[in-house]
């Protein structure tokens, strides 16, 4: 065994070793703070650099659209029609709401509950807006037959018109254009047609606060009789090939789009909804089609568009029963 093979331990020097004891707890300490101190940087970086940055954008909502007529006010554009019983006879009203065949003032049966310029009342729920309930009537051959003078009678021949004339090509077969003669055409088919639409009672929520039969305020005007008479021309044979062909057409409804022309004659018929069937777009079509519609008279025609009346949206629909 050499010297160099063993280590014999040695006492220290007191004196040293608190030295080093107080170094090392000096550089412990000196540690720790300069890990605080980095810390305490850091918090201020992170804290200063969020303050001064600009703030990061919201999540944004999915996107809203809403369809707003933003178009200048022109000819082409007119109240919304609405149909007056015509033996309900009212001065005009203050208030023109609504365009109509004849004249009407607003009144309420409830109190207001809602922002429509409507009347309020009970009835089914149902997207119309019928103010009473009525089954619909077309027209009487024997009251049209009293109209024929006794020598067309005498020519006419049995099978020249299968069904019977509508108010609307009575007045067809007129050579007056002025809207006076239009209103007195207007005026004396009430005598001669029986036809009249189903109407049923809605429900309907209005701000109208005038208390009294349900009615809103509307102005009768040249156009409005105009689409008046449109309307019967075209509901009058809709009945009738309803009637026809009851088995074939389901439940549901349909919309049309078209243009009347100042003749008289309709043109870009389109179909813009239809949840019902085949048979019930057809037969709502061809009752538009068939429609023997007089010309629009001229002063009415200088408020309208060069193409014509725009009619748009509308409506034919079948109801279940009940």
């Amino acid at each position: 065994m050499t010297t160099a093979d063993t280590v014999f331990a040695q006492p220290g020097n007191p004196d040293r070793l608190r030295d080093y004891e107080q170094n090392a707890r000096t550089i412990f300490w000196a540690l720790l703070a300069a890990i605080l101190i980095h810390l305490l940087v850091a918090f201020l970086l992170a804290a200063f650099s969020g303050f001064f940055s600009p703030a990061l954008p919201a999540p944004e909502k999915p996107v809203e659209l809403t369809f707003m007529d933003l178009s200048p006010a022109s000819n082409s554009k007119n109240s919304a029609f609405i149909e007056t019983d015509e033996s309900k006879k009212a001065p005009e009203p203050k208030d023109k709401t609504f365009e109509s065949n004849a004249n009407s003032i607003g009144a309420s049966e409830l109190a207001a509950a809602g922002e429509m310029p409507l009347p309020s009342q009970t009835g089914k729920d149902r997207p119309l807006m019928d103010f009473e309930s009525n089954p619909y009537s077309l027209d009487s051959k024997g009251a049209q037959a009293q109209q024929k003078p006794a020598s067309q009678q005498k020519t006419a021949q049995p099978a020249a018109q299968p069904e019977p004339i509508t108010a609307a090509e009575q007045f067809a077969l007129l050579t007056q254009k002025s809207a006076s003669a239009l209103d007195a055409a207007a005026a004396s088919s009430q005598t001669q047609s029986a036809y009249r639409r189903q109407k049923e009672r809605t429900h309907i929520a209005g701000n109208i606060t005038t208390r009294g039969i349900s009615s809103v305020n509307a102005l009768g005007t040249p156009l409005g009789r105009y689409q008046k008479i449109v309307a019967d021309s075209i509901g009058s044979r809709w009945y009738t090939y309803v009637e026809q062909k009851r088995d074939l057409i389901n439940i549901g409804t349909l919309r049309l789009r078209f243009v009347v022309e100042p003749s008289g004659r309709v043109k870009n018929l389109k179909v813009t909804e239809n949840s019902s069937n085949e048979a019930f777009a057809s037969v709502c079509v061809q009752s538009v089609l068939e429609a023997h519609l007089p010309p629009i008279p001229e002063d009415v025609a200088q408020s309208l568009p060069p193409e014509g009346l725009e009619v748009e949206g509308l409506g034919f629909i079948i109801f279940p029963n009940g």
